[in-house]
Order: C-alpha cells, then structure tokens, then sequence
C-alpha cells in the first residue's frame, strides 16, 4: 500500500499519517516495511531452507547486493551465516 492510500484510510494527510506512524513505531513508513521484509526473510531461510537469493525475491528484494547489505546492518551478520547454521 501506499502512505496517501492509508493517510486516507484514517482521514489524515500523508506527512500527519508519517508522523504519527513514526511516533509510534518510531520508525519510518519505509523503515518498517524494510525490517518485516527482512525478518520475513530470515524466517524463510531459517524454517523453510530457502537460500538467501531466494529469500531476498520472496519479500520484494530486486537485488541481492542489496538485500545482503541491509540484512547484515540489521541483524550484524551477513544471511549466509543464518543459512548455514553458523
């Protein structure tokens, strides 16, 4: 969904809707959407054995290289190490 679709939802504007949304969340709309994508990410690997290129397109990732720098900055190890077990 987009930020004006749910500002619209809940009668706001978008920057009230963001505000508000990062005053709770304390996150960004962005923000958020990005760590649920990788926590979904590390659940494929981890329960469902799905390598980590394969994970990174399952949530919406376009480029691997990306995916790996994003994953390691959250969770301080590179996904290859949640794949293996290490």
């Amino acid at each position: 969904m987009r930020i004006q679709e749910l500002a619209d939802m809940v009668y706001m504007s978008s920057s009230t809707f963001h505000n508000h949304f990062k005053n709770v969340t304390s996150l960004t709309p962005l923000q958020y959407q990005k760590r649920l994508r990788l926590h979904e990410a590390k659940r494929l690997m981890i329960t469902e054995s799905y390598n980590a290129s394969s994970a990174a397109f399952e949530v919406g990732y376009e480029s691997v290289q990306q995916f790996n720098r994003e994953y390691k900055r959250l969770f301080g190890k590179p996904p290859v190490q949640d794949v293996s077990g290490s």
